[in-house]
């Protein structure tokens, strides 16, 4: 068998015969590593999978797999229904920020509903797996296998010889396939452990969860083909100094990608947070300038977030402009609407935004709020705290229609808010039965500013 020396960029995985100090694929420094590559050997598992005869669509007769409920309704939900059967799901996040404890937990709510669990540790040996266990609470079921093995050829043979519904891999850099010379965690050791697991899964029906280390980007380390191989594709978010943690799907075969969890981060590990507003305005400060809570939309599931803004006269030639969980660019547009439009002197103010709770908004509809935020701190005036804001600002200082208006004031409605400023066009055909709640309908920033701050 030839062998050859080939260099290997660790982010994307383009290769080149020679080393490059930048890449030509994902413009990376400093990213080659040289690797051994040989010619594939003959493969008669490989070979038959040629032998499948092409099949009419319409002649396809579909299995009516019933999707497993992991026992963790906000994972099941981001799922979108449960674990497709013969799936492989990549969870990634920062270290420390709860990827083994959520998979021990699936483990333990599986093997209750009596499924076979077949757990591999590379990271940890079988004894700290325990510990970490009975910490979080996990029993520990006849149907529950634990093995600390990193050699993905035992690993193969072991989920042949159990037979598990469902195996969860921790962590994919740390497996290694001995007929690639390379070391573990490389771009070629990944791509091919990946493929052989999925190649697994697909043809015995066993759902896979591959736990996948993260680069100081946030990205899913090792090559982007990774991401394309799997099925689903899990991120945790939130700071690893608070107690929230915010899983989103960021791909998904099955199901919605727009669909997020919420869990809290305790000793006992994570617990679900079946309603995230209030936990969210839970620390809301009363009679306080620059504080609004806007209402957003994470999939099908309306939050309640607070919005806050500090505007403060800059000491500074440069006036900075700050935003945590909100876009910066975004924020620099909404400020010189402000200016253009409403006439707000901000050239010289430090502006600083803030989406309390760690939580992430890309929803438009949380963009009035932000401006009003700002002009409530800018002229130091307070906004109700009974008042919640909704709708997308344009650049000709327009208020603009949102998505689901409906689903979003039942939500305000039931956490006991007594008005709400939306847009005027989503008036029409609004299918809302005011309860307690009255509703302020504008079509400009300077309509929603007179009602905010009127005397």
């Amino acid at each position: 068998m030839k062998t050859k020396t080939i260099f290997s960029c660790q982010n994307c995985g383009y290769q080149s015969p020679k080393w490059l100090g930048r890449c030509p694929d994902c413009s990376s420094w400093n990213s080659f590593v040289e690797e051994e590559s040989s010619e594939p050997q003959k493969n008669k598992q490989r070979e038959s999978l040629y032998k499948n005869e092409p099949v009419l669509l319409k002649d396809i007769s579909l299995k009516q797999s019933a999707r497993l409920n992991t026992g963790l309704v906000e994972l099941d939900r981001v799922l979108g229904g449960g674990i497709v059967p013969g799936s492989v799901i990549l969870i990634g996040g920062d270290p420390g920020i709860g990827k083994s404890t959520i998979s021990l937990q699936i483990s333990n709510e599986l093997t209750k509903s009596g499924h076979t669990v077949f757990y591999v540790s590379g990271e940890e040996s079988v004894e700290q797996t325990k510990l970490r266990a009975d910490r979080l609470g996990a029993r520990g079921e006849a149907n529950f296998y634990v093995v600390n093995q990193t050699d993905l050829s035992f690993i193969a043979a072991h989920i042949k010889k159990i037979k598990p519904r469902v195996v969860i891999i921790d962590s994919i850099q740390v497996i290694f396939e001995p007929s690639i010379s390379s070391s573990p965690g490389s771009v070629s050791q990944v791509r091919e452990c990946a493929g052989i697991l999925t190649q697994l899964a697909k043809t015995t029906e066993t759902t896979i969860f591959i736990i996948g280390h993260v680069t100081k980007e946030g990205t899913i380390a090792g090559p982007r083909v990774l991401e394309h191989i799997v099925d689903t594709v899990l991120y945790f978010e939130g700071d690893r100094f608070s107690s929230y943690r915010i899983l989103r799907a960021v791909k998904n075969r099955f199901g919605s990608t727009n669909e997020i969890g919420v869990f809290e981060m305790g000793g006992a590990g994570l617990k679900e947070v079946s309603n995230p507003s209030e936990i969210f305005l839970s620390e809301k400060p009363h009679d306080v300038s620059g504080s609004v809570v806007v209402s957003i939309l994470e999939g099908s599931r309306p939050l309640l977030v607070e919005i806050q803004a500090l505007v403060s006269h800059s000491g500074f030639g440069y006036a900075r402009r700050r935003a945590q969980g909100f876009d910066f660019n975004r924020l620099s547009l909404l400020v010189a609407v402000l200016e253009k439009r409403v006439g707000l002197h901000l050239e010289a103010e430090d502006i600083f935004v803030n989406v309390a709770g760690g939580i992430k908004v890309e929803d438009p509809a949380c963009d009035l709020g932000i401006v009003l935020a700002i002009a409530s701190s800018f002229q130091n005036k307070n906004i109700d705290s009974g008042t919640v804001v909704l709708g997308e600002v344009g650049l000709a200082g327009e208020v603009r229609s949102v998505s689901q208006v409906s689903l979003r004031l039942n939500e305000a409605e039931k956490l006991g808010f007594k008005q709400c400023i939306l847009p005027k066009s989503n008036m029409k055909g609004l299918d809302y039965k005011t309860g307690g709640m009255e509703l302020f309908a504008v079509s400009t920033l300077k309509e929603a500013l007179d009602i905010v701050f009127k005397e």
